[in-house]
């Protein structure tokens, strides 16, 4: 596995690998849920490219920019096992250098949800993704469905841009009890972490209503918010088209339940597909 930290190392590198080429991009601090988009990379493509960095520009003010978890040689030793063939691991410096003024705007799909609650957010999601995409110029995009609204940001703007690459979307890599893996979850304490798996029990208590044949939202939003358990705290759970992310006033199979709460400074977020109703067979 060749590793750059330029842009044009990088575009000089992949240019020499053979096609298709996939990308996985990632902030690191890599779990069985990023490997996942790795491993299906592989299977899928002649060659595998991987980014690390942890992008300033999608965090906050008071987010955990700081103290998330990075763990490089670890990360780059995962991937290398995986097969990837390409890494591109740049510093913050050759990312946005002096005079960096450049933010793209992603749209409707980012104005509600989490992109309320993180202002900015999905514009630096934007910007970061579509600089990787011009340096790796790859042939197809993996990313996990888990963080949904960033996945219909991101196809928004492949979209818009006419950006030459199709974005593979890869379902979520659960825990046993149903908690979906994310980087956070290392944040958890106990009483958390026994609690936060009833976000998904409550996102699949609304689908199941849904899919029962509940067209109205607030009802079938009301299965759901009891699920929750304390020391969890909603703070938002809707019913949204999975390509706009706009908020649904009917709902019905082929939409999108999402939701997120907060455990002490650790957000949790994540969603469920509504499936339609299958009949048993007599």
């Amino acid at each position: 596995m060749l590793l750059v930290e330029t842009p044009a190392a990088a575009l000089a590198a992949a240019r020499r690998l053979p096609r298709p080429l996939g990308f996985v991009p990632t902030m690191g601090a890599l779990h069985a849920g990023h490997m996942s988009l790795v491993e299906r990379a592989v299977r899928e493509n002649a060659s595998v490219a991987a980014s690390i960095f942890v992008n300033p520009l999608q965090f906050g003010q008071g987010e955990d920019f700081a103290r998330y978890p990075r763990d490089f040689e670890t990360d780059s030793a995962l991937l290398r096992a995986a097969g990837v063939a390409l890494l591109y691991a740049p510093t913050p410096a050759a990312m946005y250098p002096a005079g960096f003024a450049t933010s793209i705007d992603p749209g409707p799909a980012a104005l509600d949800f989490e992109g309320a609650s993180r202002p900015g957010h999905f514009a630096g999601v934007a910007t970061v993704v579509t600089k990787l995409l011009h340096i790796v110029e790859p042939t197809r995009l993996y990313l996990g469905q888990k963080d949904a609204q960033q996945l219909a940001v991101l196809r928004t703007v492949v979209r818009d841009l006419d950006l030459p690459v199709e974005i593979v979307g890869v379902p979520t890599l659960r825990d046993v009890d149903g908690l979906a893996l994310s980087s956070r979850n290392v944040y958890l304490d106990a009483r958390q972490r026994a609690a936060a798996p009833s976000l998904h029990r409550a996102l699949q208590a609304v689908a199941q209503a849904i899919s029962g044949g509940e067209s109205d939202v607030g009802r079938a939003l009301e299965a759901g918010r009891p699920v929750i358990e304390p020391p969890l705290e909603l703070e938002y759970l809707a019913v949204v088209d999975p390509l706009t992310f706009l908020p649904l006033e009917r709902a019905a199979p082929g939409a999108l339940v999402v939701g997120t709460v907060r455990a002490g400074a650790t957000r949790l977020l994540d969603n469920e597909p509504v499936l339609a109703r299958v009949e048993a067979v007599r």
